[in-house]
């Protein structure tokens, strides 16, 4: 499969959103045996809705640039960036990235991140960030970024129902 990067334009929202929540499934899945049924219900009670809107406004907020994966004239991956002051540091963000499972471990997900990193390199910023879950459905992305040579700052956050 051959695929090129390109920008991400109106027309690949919808099929970008469409990828997004079948790529994120195992992710939820992963956040529901963690947390349990009680608190995620409470965080997640309708998840797909959540992050399709959230998919979309990331790919149209004016600060974000999206790329696209694009292979055989349709998106089959998405990377978007922003900059950010990351403590003292101003940095590139990767703010949301997601490959259609289909396509997966064909090196569209190294491609769209190499891709971000040489934009965000490009905008003479010398820290590039991007944050994931410590859950076993973010594993694969956890170990994309740790082999594209990114360093982990382990963090846990806590949740009780009341």
């Amino acid at each position: 499969m051959h695929t090129t990067i390109r920008r991400l334009e109106e027309a690949d929202v919808a099929p970008v959103v469409r990828l997004s929540l079948t790529a994120w499934e195992p992710v939820f899945a992963s956040f529901e045996a963690q947390l349990g049924p009680t608190v995620y219900r409470m965080l997640f009670p309708d998840w797909r809705s959540a992050q399709a809107r959230a998919v979309e406004t990331t790919c149209r907020a004016p600060d974000h640039d999206v790329w696209v994966a694009d292979a055989d004239g349709r998106p089959v991956g998405f990377v978007a960036v922003t900059e950010i002051e990351e403590d003292a540091a101003r940095a590139g963000e990767i703010v949301m990235t997601a490959v259609d499972p289909a396509v997966q471990g064909a090196g569209v997900g190294t491609a769209l991140l190499d891709h971000a990193v040489g934009e965000i390199s490009a905008r003479g910023l010398r820290l590039a960030v991007v944050a994931t879950g410590g859950d076993p459905g973010h594993a694969p992305a956890r170990a994309l970024y740790e082999r594209r040579g990114f360093r982990p700052l382990p963090l846990v956050r806590y949740y009780r129902p009341l």
